[in-house]
């Protein structure tokens, strides 16, 4: 009989050498030569700087889309996106409740409220099913997030959107390259926005991308970015702000870097994938563990591979979460990078809490508003289930390949055959608290 390797909580040696984990992004002699001459050009930035121009070009082709608008930041171009769908005072936005800050904070920069819906409980995406139920005479716009690089079930809410004559946001932040049916994500609803951070598959340091197909959105969008002015190539400007708009420029060296970026994009995404698969191929014969659930008719990027943990079919008499938290530190001491993404809905968040707002409760309090929005944990049952039962594993990003991924996979075995000891580790070493209270403690602080 083969006996159990030995914890690295105990002792054991570590079954994923640091060695082997290459990190994101990967930056070529090409694209420090590209911004090289980006410096050497005096040409730093501007809405009609050469790689600024370039970039919007290339990425609408890529996407499908007939337009592309490049920003400072992936909020930024959420931002714009609201603005462009004519979000005003008071109006309401409905979103995931399992999300990143900056799919809500987008709306609320516009002076609008955002309304949250539960998930799907195997995508981890907005629930189309209870969308409906949130509609009121000031929902103004649907944000589906396309999660973890996973798109949201489409049709479903374009249908909903055209019954009710809302528009579509889409928040594609994570999702550059996933496809709905064969078409792009940012080209499945009205307007959409995309992060260029460091973490994305496509990366420019910091930067966004807004992509749309209809003019006036465009417009609109780029009155946002360049300070309510209507700025035009080739014209002079005249400093005169037509609405409410924000600094929100590209940098040249950005927009060089997400070019020469976005040449390797799909060849990036699929190894991202190739990894991917091969983690779910091999940890969904593991008791216990659930890995990321894509649909046929959908694509993933995996911006970030998500595992969730179950106890049932493990016999055990334990709270999932606390299993999840014993199970992630054991795998983080094996060498797995792992960490959670989140600790509560973005609702549960204090600004939503407490409603600070801008201050004195604004915009919820705004005249234009609509009384009595409340943000109860109670309605996100599915995101809270999420967040306490899962977490993510990093470096399934290139350069990381096979070898890797076999030592992961090599890692939960260690950890999950021996899980009983695992839990009894963790036990003795920390205090679990039930995601509901560290919801609430979190908004105390």
């Amino acid at each position: 009989m083969k006996m159990k390797e030995k914890l690295a909580i105990r002792g054991g040696k570590s079954a994923v050498p640091d060695e082997l984990k290459k990190p994101w992004p990967i930056i070529t002699d090409r694209d420090i030569d590209e911004i090289v001459k980006v410096l050497k050009s005096g040409v730093l930035g501007g809405i009609a700087a050469p790689h600024a121009l370039a970039l919007e070009k290339e990425y609408a082709e890529y996407s499908g889309a007939k337009y592309a608008l490049a920003v400072n930041s992936g909020t930024a171009a959420l931002h714009c996106a609201v603005a462009a769908a004519g979000v005003g005072p008071g109006d309401e936005v409905i979103t995931s409740a399992y999300t990143f800050l900056a799919s809500a904070s987008a709306v609320l920069h516009h002076n609008g409220i955002p309304v949250f819906v539960d998930i799907e409980p195997d995508t981890f995406t907005i629930d189309p099913s209870k969308i409906e139920e949130k509609i009121t005479e000031k929902t103004k716009a649907i944000m589906p997030v396309h999660i973890h690089g996973l798109p949201a079930d489409m049709d479903p809410i374009l249908r909903i959107a055209r019954r009710h004559n809302l528009k579509i946001i889409e928040d594609a932040a994570q999702a550059h390259g996933a496809t709905y049916k064969g078409n792009m994500a940012g080209t499945l609803g009205d307007i959409a926005g995309f992060s260029l951070q460091t973490t994305k598959n496509l990366c420019a340091g910091e930067g966004g991308l807004i992509t749309t197909n209809d003019t006036e959105m465009r417009d609109r969008a780029a009155l946002v970015r360049m300070f309510g002015e209507l700025v035009q190539k080739d014209r002079a400007r005249s400093y005169n702000a037509y609405v409410m708009g924000w600094n929100y420029r590209i940098p040249e060296m950005s927009a060089s870097l997400a070019r020469t970026q976005l040449t390797r994009l799909d060849e990036y995404n699929r190894v991202i994938r190739e990894n991917a698969e091969y983690l779910s191929s091999q940890l969904q014969q593991i008791e216990g563990l659930i890995p990321p659930y894509v649909p046929a008719y959908r694509t993933s990027t995996y911006y970030l591979y998500r595992v969730k943990v179950d106890p049932e079919p493990l016999g055990l008499e334990i709270e999932p979460g606390r299993l999840r938290m014993a199970v992630q530190d054991a795998l983080k001491a094996e060498g797995v990078g792992v960490m959670g993404w989140q600790n509560v809905p973005v609702a549960g968040q204090a600004i939503f809490q407490f409603k600070t707002g801008y201050g004195q409760g604004c915009p919820w309090s705004c005249p234009h508003a609509r009384g009595g929005i409340e943000y109860r944990m109670t309605d996100y049952p599915r995101t809270l289930d999420v967040l306490d039962t899962s977490f993510h594993v990093c470096h399934v990003y290139p350069p990381n390949n096979k070898e890797l991924m076999d030592a992961i996979v090599h890692a939960f075995h260690k950890v999950m055959g021996s899980v009983e000891e695992v839990i009894d580790h963790f036990n003795k070493q920390k205090e679990f608290v039930p995601i509901e209270e560290r919801a609430i403690k979190l908004v105390d602080l």
